[in-house]
């Protein structure tokens, strides 16, 4: 069953797509690229923290259009 939405929920789950891309690309550079341990401590605890901040942000949005 295809559901239509409303202009700004269609956004929102836009968002979440663009957002879940983002985040499976940097969980992979964090965990498969060789690159990231060549980088400094403080890039890679910065890179990490992003990391859990996208999470959060991501959770949010699953819950916002779950109400949809």
């Amino acid at each position: 069953m295809n559901k239509e939405y409303a202009p700004h929920q269609q956004r929102v789950i836009d968002e979440k797509n663009e957002l879940q891309d983002k985040f499976s690309k940097l969980g992979a550079f964090i965990l498969d690229n060789p690159i990231f341990p060549t980088l400094e401590s403080e890039e890679q605890d910065d890179l990490q923290d992003q990391y859990i901040a996208m999470q959060t942000y991501l959770q949010i949005l699953e819950k916002r259009i779950n109400r949809f």
